[in-house]
């Protein structure tokens, strides 16, 4: 843990500070971050409206079903051109699972995180990156929390093709209780009409003495103008023997 911790205060002391920020975009939606940086003087939040999670598996021969809604938050403030500091807290939830007919209900709140994003100047008009260290900090309830800390440093590389089409890549490696995992998210972005555009990615997780874990997410964004953003998405996971799909709505404000 500290080894992580001393890689990610040289990472960021080594940046340099004449890095300029890309221009500004929401991290929502997608498992991924982009390049942006919230402007200095002003505050992004960025909420789930809520969030959802249906997974069915199989027990003993019986499948369970379970739901679960959290309205996810997080919340950016610019602390210089190229850096920002970000709170997030993933809410509260509610989920229900049923199993052999009977429902069983349960509600409670989620953990909260910690990060700082910096980008970094590449000098380039269409290519831009930025790099964030972030903490999760196991502070939810039982059966909304991750039980311990989780500590990660993250890429993400962002190229703009043309005014239509942009990619991306995002690289996440982290830490919890000793064991490490990464994470791989490359994107897709295309403009659809006026303020409408879309986004699909690949997510690609494999943990320590775990199995390789897919998913596939797609979604819409609608910008009503330079500060709001209203956003829909859907996904599903493609590895294992349950079936998982995600579905999110969302809204982010900058002020």
């Amino acid at each position: 843990m500290a080894i992580l911790k001393t890689a990610t205060l040289v990472l960021v002391s080594s940046l340099s500070v004449s890095a300029m920020a890309a221009e500004f975009s929401f991290d929502r939606p997608g498992e991924g971050f982009g390049t942006g940086i919230t402007p200095v003087g002003h505050l992004a939040w960025e909420q789930g409206l809520p969030s959802a999670t249906y997974t069915e598996t199989t027990i003993d021969g019986a499948k369970a079903k379970t739901v679960t809604l959290n309205g996810d938050m997080l919340l950016r403030t610019g602390l210089t051109p190229s850096m920002e500091l970000q709170l997030g807290w993933q809410g509260p939830a509610w989920t229900q699972t049923k199993y052999k007919g009977d429902k069983e209900d349960n509600s409670g709140l989620g953990d909260v995180s910690i990060g700082i994003k910096k980008a970094i100047d590449l000098n380039d008009d269409k290519l831009s990156m930025a790099i964030l260290a972030q903490a999760v900090i196991a502070t939810g309830n039982e059966g909304f929390t991750a039980e311990d800390d989780i500590y990660s440093i993250g890429t993400a590389l962002d190229y703009k093709y043309n005014d239509l089409v942009n990619t991306g890549i995002v690289m996440n490696y982290a830490v919890q209780d000793g064991d490490w995992s990464v994470t791989a998210i490359p994107t897709v972005g295309y403009k659809i009409a006026g303020n409408l555009s879309g986004f699909s990615e690949f997510v690609y997780h494999k943990a320590e003495s775990q199995d390789y874990e897919y998913g596939l997410s797609s979604g819409l964004i609608y910008a009503l103008n330079d500060r709001t953003q209203f956003d829909g998405s859907i996904g599903v996971d493609l590895s294992g023997e349950d079936r998982s799909y995600k579905a999110g709505f969302g809204v982010s404000f900058l002020f």
